[in-house]
């Protein structure tokens, strides 16, 4: 897991109804939000006379606005008066569900089921806000005949939290709310038992999956934010520049900045197995960690920036879009941190990294989203600059499979190849000594991290054999950026820190009576028996710290330090339990170390792996979302 950056005929334009079926749901979108623009353009209000009347029905005048608009779009009457109804009905829906808010404090949601529902996607509910979200389940679940404990909602760009009251999550009336599933099901029943009971197996797997996922990065966030791991023995996660050496992260900042990245990892490990429904939670997730990071850390690296992208392509292909009231919002805020981060024409990048082939496809799939919410927002002409902008990009990135296969020839892997083609322009000799060379450079950064990793072990260990706890050593060894020496002067003039013991201080910290003769050999160097004695109760017997502290004290014990038993804890009574609970911590190991494989399973081992892309889904939808544009273009100018 690396930080990158500072490291996808004349006649008028009416689609038949099979026509109309196979444009799919895009045009009727563009449609929904160009007659939208028209209505509030002309401030024409469908709730009120002449377009509804008194019985809320609808108006003769309806039938002439249609015909008005149709004109301007050049598109079928019959169908532009049919989603103007749409519209209409809904805004009646609104100003109804408003007054009854108003005088009833009932609020209604706008409940975006999943995709594989036949029904009407968007639907309302009615539902008090102090109700907590699982009761809201409950009720989605009950009224649209899903299974509770197998969906998720997304509110506000957050998952929905069971235990707190929808007003305490800022849930508010008129809000939209997207349903995901856990299940992967094309029907919306099953009248085969096996085949049900299959699918409800599936989603219980995908629920424990999700669990183990927050517990497998919890733990390794921990063990990064503590700096106390041995990479030996103990499985962790480590932050790293775009050059693969490990970087130095503030300890308020590394946990939060660690769970981000661990659940963007996550995420993108279920969109590549487009498990849409699943990743979204892990991207919001990753979303929510890296608000607390500072914004100047934000701005050093393109994580950020991806995560934005990841989470808007996440919500397109769930078609789910129109869910994500800020997808414009945060399609900026990427283009923003990819300037800051790469820099202006990505002279920064250049400078760092020597090409910005690979850093290209980010831009594509930044240009094809900014189309799609453009074609979604019914803005045609700047959703073509941007498709545009995303199809030229594709030709630059297209990669002939020949010149993979070479690459595969002489021994490297389909994403080398890739990768080294984009970041040498295509050329298969250039393609192949970059790689080679990012090999030996990797190998030798790696060596290089291996040997700081093992001269840190050899310090802990020379610590342990003074008598100091590990994670004594491994603080103050962090405080002295790894110097030995350094570390000694901190621990002579901070005696305490070998009170930072590795397990419960209750069991540890207690005092016993030292023997005499270690009481006469510290009284042969010069030091009083009594203060001796002290120490040597302090130090648990340990001779050499005791007269490593006296010495460097002027012969007496700092004041912070216990003088007597009496100062210290005293030690824990056994508990019959104690015998039980060994077997119990050993399940829990268990269970750890799986959460934790779980997720360094789908942690890539290449630095660049989120920039490799064959890009088959990318020239499709290009493909599609142009021809939508085009073809109205060509109708326009026909008529």
């Amino acid at each position: 897991m690396k930080t990158n950056g500072g490291r996808c005929r004349i006649r008028a334009l009416c689609w038949s109804r099979r026509e109309w079926r196979g444009a799919g749901m895009a045009q009727k979108k563009y449609l929904q939000a160009k007659l939208t623009q028209f209505l509030r353009e002309d401030r024409i209000q469908l709730w009120k006379p002449p377009y509804t009347d008194e019985n809320k029905k609808v108006g003769l005048a309806l039938k002439d606005l249609a015909k008005q608009y149709s004109d301007r779009l050049e598109c079928c009457e019959n169908e532009v008066e049919k989603v103007i109804e749409e519209i209409r009905c809904k805004a009646i829906e609104r100003g109804t569900g408003n007054d009854n808010y108003r005088t009833t404090g009932i609020a209604t949601i706008e409940v975006f089921l999943p995709p594989r529902l036949k029904k009407d996607r968007k639907n309302l509910l009615e539902t008090r806000l102090h109700i907590t979200g699982r009761e809201l389940r409950s009720k989605i679940a009950e009224t649209f005949g899903l299974q509770e404990n197998y969906i998720k909602i997304v509110i506000n760009k957050k998952q929905l939290q069971l235990g707190k009251t929808l007003e305490e999550q800022g849930v508010a009336h008129n809000v939209k709310a997207m349903v995901l599933e856990l299940k992967q099901s094309e029907e919306d029943a099953r009248k085969n038992f096996q085949l049900e009971e299959e699918e409800q197996n599936e989603a219980k797997l995908k629920e424990k999956q999700i669990q183990r996922t927050k517990r497998g990065l919890e733990i390794l966030a921990k063990r990064a934010a503590e700096t106390v791991v041995d990479p030996e023995m103990t499985p962790y996660l480590d932050i790293a520049n775009q050059t693969g050496r490990s970087i130095r992260i503030p300890p308020s900042e590394r946990k939060a900045l660690m769970l981000a990245m661990g659940y963007h990892e996550k995420g993108r490990a279920f969109l590549k197995r487009k498990e849409y429904g699943i990743a979204l939670p892990c991207l919001l997730d990753a979303d929510k960690y890296f608000c607390e990071c500072c914004r100047e850390l934000l701005d050093t690296v393109d994580n950020y920036a991806v995560l934005q992208l990841d989470i808007v392509w996440c919500y397109f292909r769930l078609e789910q879009l129109e869910c994500l009231d800020d997808a414009e919002k945060k399609l900026n805020l990427a283009q923003k941190c990819f300037k800051n981060c790469y820099g202006e024409n990505h002279q920064r990048l250049v400078h760092i990294k020597g090409n910005c082939g690979k850093e290209k496809v980010l831009f594509l799939r930044l240009y094809l989203l900014q189309g799609i919410r453009n074609y979604h927002s019914g803005n045609d002409v700047e959703a073509y600059e941007y498709l545009n902008k995303a199809r030229q990009l594709f030709k630059e990135l297209y990669i002939d499979p020949s010149k993979v296969d070479n690459l595969l020839q002489l021994g490297f892997t389909a994403q080398e190849a890739r990768l080294g083609l984009r970041a040498c322009d295509g050329n298969v000799d250039h393609a192949a000594t970059h790689i080679t060379n990012r090999r030996e450079e990797l190998a030798q950064i790696r060596k290089e991290e291996k040997e700081k990793k093992r001269r840190r072990l050899e310090n802990i260990r020379f610590l342990k054999g003074m008598g100091y706890s590990t994670h004594a050593a491994q603080q103050v060894l962090h405080a002295a950026s790894g110097n030995l020496d350094e570390a000694l002067k901190i621990l002579l003039s901070n005696p305490q820190m070998w009170w930072l013991n590795d397990s419960n201080p209750e069991t540890d910290n207690r005092q016993e009576s030292p023997s005499q003769e270690n009481i006469d050999r510290l009284v042969y160097m010069g030091f009083d028996a009594l203060v001796a004695e002290a120490a040597l109760r302090v130090f648990r017997g340990n001779v050499q710290l005791a007269a490593q502290t006296l010495a460097h004290n002027g012969g007496s014990l700092p004041p912070e330090l216990p003088l007597s038993p009496e100062d210290s804890l005293s030690p824990p009574a056994t508990s019959p339990s104690d015998s039980a609970g060994t077997s119990s911590a050993s399940t829990d190991e268990d269970m750890e170390t799986e959460a934790v494989n779980e997720i360094l399973e789908d942690i890539p081992e290449h630095e660049e792996d989120y920039l490799d892309s064959t890009l088959e889904d990318e020239e499709i939808i290009i493909a599609e979302y142009l021809s939508y544009v085009e073809n109205r273009k060509s109708a326009t100018k026909k008529n």
